[in-house]
């Protein structure tokens, strides 16, 4: 009984975080590893289970949906599809333990983007100049992430976004929580095709995701930018020296 209610919570948790700030998969990926699940199998599933809950998350933020850096969502929906089909299969046919080294690293260049993003934005965009096809080419890249692992991608679109663009952190949340659904909707197809989910530990993670993610949405919304943006570099800074520790230690 006890298992059922770490699921649960941690699903609830894992929701919030992810229409807030991202980085759900953090928390309910240790606790599916927690439980006995086998880690490839803790991956896939903790997919699954969140995806209801950011699918919960997207339509809240519904009316806020706009271009990024001045792209079309559409083009960056079809774009972020694409990358996340190459990173499931990628997942599915690769071992994890070269990626898991460098996870940390990632996860690094993210939270000192999103930290620094401000400052060095302008800076970057004076001297090199950015057009569509380096906006598709990155978002191509963190959609292959995020069909592949998927901790953190919406931290890291984020980060990218604002260094290329220079948007509000609160402003990037509705079509983060697109995009990262995007990318794990081709990942979600991918794992049940290949019978790679536990299904009884997938569906209590989810059922606590979807109310996670429903009012953690409302509280993004009403939340100021400020608060916003200091609990998402706080929270990547925790989840990047978790998996320093985890991946070095």
């Amino acid at each position: 009984m006890s298992e059922v209610f770490l699921l649960i919570g941690a699903g609830a948790l894992a929701g919030a975080m992810n229409a807030m700030a991202g980085g759900g998969s953090f928390v309910t990926l240790p606790a599916l590893i927690g439980v006995g699940v086998p880690s490839v199998l803790a991956n896939a599933s903790s997919t699954i289970a969140l995806y209801p809950g950011g699918l919960a998350s997207a339509w809240v933020y519904r009316d806020g949906f706009s271009r990024v850096a001045g792209v079309p969502l559409g083009t960056m929906l079809l774009t972020t599809l694409f990358g996340g089909l190459i990173g499931a299969l990628l997942l599915l046919w690769t071992p994890t333990s070269l990626f898991d080294r460098v996870l940390p690293w990632l996860l690094l260049l993210a939270t000192l983007a999103l930290a620094f993003g401000r400052r060095l934005g302008p800076a970057l965009r004076a001297r090199f100049r950015t057009g569509i096809v380096t906006l598709l080419v990155i978002q191509f890249l963190l959609g292959v992430y995020g069909g592949y692992f998927g901790g953190a991608v919406g931290l890291m679109m984020m980060a990218a976004w604002n260094l290329l663009d220079g948007a509000d952190v609160k402003a990037l949340n509705p079509p983060r929580t697109l995009l990262v659904s995007a990318a794990n909707t081709v990942a979600v197809i991918c794992f049940i095709v290949a019978g790679a989910v536990r299904w009884p530990e997938a569906l209590l993670v989810g059922a606590g995701a979807i109310l996670g993610g429903y009012f953690g949405a409302i509280l993004g919304k009403a939340l100021p930018s400020s608060v916003v943006k200091s609990a998402t570099v706080l929270l990547a800074a925790a989840m990047t020296i978790h998996f320093f520790l985890r991946a070095y230690a």
